[in-house]
């Protein structure tokens, strides 16, 4: 957190291009740049549809370090998520009749996320208390709102670098960005 160079990724648990990102670059930025002590690597998680509230409460719900790791997990794991809601396209229209954390549930397992997560250490129980914890579904669409104001973000992944929003999501032009900044 004391790092001088900070970066934020706003990035959604549904969005394919985060996903890629996660894949070309993520043990990189923990590896050569967050463990020399110089980059402190922020993952902001952006709502952009119906899957990503209830994969972000999942996300999140065990210790606050495991959240980068369970994330950079969960989007390899996502085109088989897709693949589940595809087969299971009745269970998710149904899910919309539903109180909001009933609803978080239901989307979780028909995308096969509660069990995936529990392979992952969030147990079953556990995931359901935080799927259906009185406004945390919200309080995520509502900090999507803001930031999406504050910051101009108009898609997924942005990036910050020391509060400046760049002009790429590019891997190779984000690390010359940190480069020039002093990262190493």
């Amino acid at each position: 957190p004391e790092a001088p160079i900070k970066l934020v990724e706003f990035g959604a648990l549904s969005c394919s291009h985060c996903a890629e990102f996660a894949e070309k670059a993520s043990a990189e930025i923990r590896e050569t740049f967050v463990n020399s002590g110089r980059v402190n690597f922020e993952l902001r998680l952006y709502m952009l549809n119906p899957l990503d509230p209830p994969a972000a409460l999942l996300a999140t719900c065990g210790a606050p370090e495991a959240v980068h790791s369970l994330a950079d997990q969960f989007w390899k794991f996502q085109p088989e998520a897709f693949a589940n809601i595809q087969k299971n396209q009745a269970a998710l229209a149904a899910s919309e009749n539903l109180p909001i954390g009933e609803r978080m549930i239901a989307i979780a397992q028909a995308a096969g996320m509660s069990d995936y997560f529990a392979s992952r250490g969030i147990a079953l129980d556990q995931g359901k208390a935080c799927l259906s914890k009185p406004g945390a579904a919200e309080e995520l669409v509502r900090n999507t709102e803001s930031q999406s104001k504050e910051y101009s973000i108009t898609g997924t992944p942005t990036f910050l670098l020391n509060g400046s929003k760049l002009d790429t999501n590019s891997w190779p032009e984000i690390k010359a960005a940190l480069e020039k900044a002093g990262a190493r």
